[in-house]
């Protein structure tokens, strides 16, 4: 994982301020009856309304045997992360739950961050999970700094996770952004302290707790995207991309 320079930095700054307002906005969206295809649209038009670019649309990630077709991955309830918006859109009802995670690239640099939002009234385990991926990714973010470890961050996102009663889903976590969707290192939502790459200034991780409410087993449905639970229980993430600097931890996508 390279440092980035001062003039990447500043662009992904304004990346980041771009993309939080923007997920803002979708967020904002949210109701019963609104579509995955709505939400895709809406986040796409936003995006080159700023002059920008959607980080995720055509991408094609190592492995995957087309590029991706939305701007937007929308996942709903027991949809874990990757949901393509607008092949076969779901239309939000009452009761659910969908993550939205979208990334932007501004002056070449790219910046990814996503949420998870209730739909109408929610009950209170789904109210739950959303609030514990939540704080998981604050615990996770406290950790990101000079001197830590990759596995200081997974250790306290894991932490999190365990005490609330979940549990992370396998094999998926945050990773290394900027010039790339996904740089190395792979940031997992569990470790053990003072393993793994030690963290320097001018690193930029996109933290991304992935909290599950029954099992941690999954599986890519047959779209070659969307990532489901084995056990069709619902999945909540949230995401930041950060900064890591002399005085701590700057959450660009705030």
């Amino acid at each position: 994982m390279i440092a980035k320079t001062e003039t990447e930095i500043t662009a992904l700054r304004e990346g980041g301020r771009r993309l939080g307002t923007i997920l803002r906005v979708l967020a904002a969206d949210i109701r019963p009856g609104i579509s995955t295809a709505e939400l895709n649209e809406r986040a796409e038009s936003l995006i080159r309304a700023g002059g920008d670019a959607p980080a995720f649309l055509n991408y094609t990630p190592q492995g995957a045997r087309r590029p991706y077709p939305g701007t937007l991955c929308a996942s709903v309830n027991e949809e874990v992360v990757h949901g393509i918006p607008n092949e076969k859109p779901r239309t939000l009802k009452e009761g659910d739950i969908i993550a939205l995670d979208l990334g932007l690239v501004h002056d070449g640099l790219i910046v990814d961050a996503a949420l998870t939002v209730g739909v109408g009234v929610v009950d209170a385990t789904a109210k739950k999970l959303i609030k514990t991926a939540q704080a998981a990714l604050s615990a996770g973010i406290k950790k990101t700094k000079v001197g830590n470890t990759i596995g200081d961050i997974g250790y306290a996102i894991g932490v999190v996770i365990e005490k609330a009663g979940f549990v992370a889903a396998n094999e998926l976590g945050g990773h290394a952004v900027g010039k790339r969707v996904h740089e190395e290192p792979f940031v997992p939502n569990w470790g053990v302290p003072g393993s793994g790459v030690k963290l320097a200034e001018g690193m930029v991780l996109a933290l991304e707790p992935i909290v599950n409410e029954g099992t941690a087993n999954i599986k890519q449905l047959s779209d070659g995207y969307t990532i489901v639970t084995r056990d069709g229980k619902r999945s909540s993430h949230f995401e930041h991309t950060i900064l890591i600097t002399k005085k701590g931890p700057e959450i660009l996508t705030k």
